[in-house]
């Protein structure tokens, strides 16, 4: 549904507060013609709405992308492209049309030119399905993976495998190649990254598989590479971590943080994450446009279940967050580098660098996630309720439970948090008495 000539530029804020049946936005001056629309399911898309160069009398859109993925600014500088073809006499939406075609046709020539290689099978299942990509009509479509989780798969994929299979031709790869590959990656100790590997791979080679490129009668050969390695008894996956401080250690770490050689930043992200039980990547990407310190929540829009929800803070997370609120700007904990959030993977990075040191707290090993295990079990100690202690971390309820039960139990998630914090806050006295 189109609305009238806005009188303001667009902006992020006004794009972020839409709702499913208002009128769509228009920007204005030179972005005229660049307009936001938001379906009933809420998802916003950038279009341009023109008129056609070979019949002025009609008109004609084209869809940019999806907010926030295409950001106001990229949706932009697109604009200003296709508005140059239009200038030029050309309609954008026949030459997008006209592009794709012609992209399609070199893909098949040089797919006809030259082998289908392995590494050709990696990018036809980052591009097309794992990464964020561009869809016939010009419309960005969100990958299967967040952000992080499609570098994470590149990573993944690109470092060895490429490096000892890429050039070779996709059907002609064995399974004894893959288990080859895979031991070699065990024999320098990463036995996790090695199982990443051989499940990446071999949805990979089932991408292919499905989208025709290989043989339908092709088998993959992660397959029989995942029965030869099992008779080798490797294990390729991390154990299942159930480290938890318990309170002599907590007092200890309490007393131990705010001198230790962590970064400031750092620091902050770890009291955070024992306040609010929340996974410390999930503390680490926070902006302050999330945190309302008037009502003592902040929303963590994307979460690792994918479904966003409002955390409830405690006095002290408050206070804490009041006096933050004077030394950061956009982000809550940004880098020193970079002034982008700080990446989860600092944490562990800074904790393996004050253990070569020595300056790491003389406790048994303990990683950033402990601390969120530390805080389950921390409030069960409490005796609090097996629902309202789930709600807390965020974890999806199973079965008919989750089903029916859609109650978020904020009130209660507060009650609980304050008295998680309060109890924290006993341990950090008798530390100093």
């Amino acid at each position: 549904m189109s609305g009238r000539q806005n009188s303001k530029p667009l902006s992020y804020k006004a794009i972020e507060a839409m709702k499913p049946g208002d009128k769509d936005k228009a920007d204005i001056g030179e972005y005229r013609g660049l307009r936001v629309s938001c379906g009933r399911t809420g998802k916003k898309s950038f279009y341009y709405r023109y008129n056609d160069p070979a019949n002025p009398r009609k008109q004609k859109q084209i869809t940019l992308g999806v907010f926030p993925i295409l950001t106001l600014e990229q949706a932009r500088i697109r604009l200003k492209e296709l508005k140059l073809m239009r200038h030029q006499g050309l309609c954008p939406a026949t030459e997008l049309a006209n592009e794709l075609q012609l992209q399609k046709t070199q893909a098949v020539e040089t797919t006809e030119a030259k082998p289908f290689t392995v590494r050709d099978v990696i990018e036809l299942y980052l591009g097309e399905y794992i990464e964020d990509h561009w869809s016939s009509t010009g419309e960005l479509i969100p990958g299967a993976r967040k952000p992080k989780g499609q570098a994470e798969a590149r990573r993944t994929l690109c470092t060895d495998v490429y490096r000892d299979l890429g050039d070779i031709e996709a059907i002609q790869i064995s399974a004894q190649d893959v288990s080859n590959l895979v031991l070699k990656i065990v024999g320098r100790g990463a036995n996790v990254q090695a199982g990443n590997v051989l499940r990446e791979l071999g949805s990979a080679y089932d991408y292919a598989i499905g989208s025709g490129r290989l043989p339908d009668d092709f088998v993959n050969p992660t397959i029989n590479a995942k029965k030869k390695l099992k008779m080798t008894r490797l294990r390729l996956t991390s154990q299942k971590a159930s480290r938890v401080f318990d309170d002599e250690e907590l007092r200890r770490f309490l007393q131990w943080l705010p001198d230790s050689a962590y970064p400031l930043g750092q620091q902050h992200v770890l009291r955070l994450t024992l306040w609010t039980g929340c996974r410390t990547g999930e503390i680490c990407g926070l902006y302050w446009n999330q945190v309302d310190l008037d009502k003592g929540t902040i929303h963590l829009k994307e979460t690792k279940t994918d479904v966003d929800r409002y955390v409830q803070l405690s006095s002290q997370a408050i206070s804490f967050l009041k006096l933050l609120r004077l030394e950061t700007e956009d982000c809550l904990f940004p880098s020193r580098t970079t002034n982008e959030p700080i990446q989860q993977k600092a944490l562990t990075t800074s904790g393996w660098i004050l253990r070569q040191r020595g300056q790491m707290i003389d406790l048994p090993t303990w990683t950033p996630h402990d601390l969120r295990r530390t805080v389950r079990t921390g409030l069960a100690r409490l005796s609090c309720p097996t629902d309202i202690a789930e709600a807390i971390l965020g974890h999806s309820q199973k079965g008919i439970q989750g089903t029916y039960n859609l109650h978020r139990y904020n009130d209660e998630c507060k009650v609980w948090l304050q008295k998680w914090a309060d109890y924290l806050d006993s341990l950090f006295d008798n530390c100093l008495d």
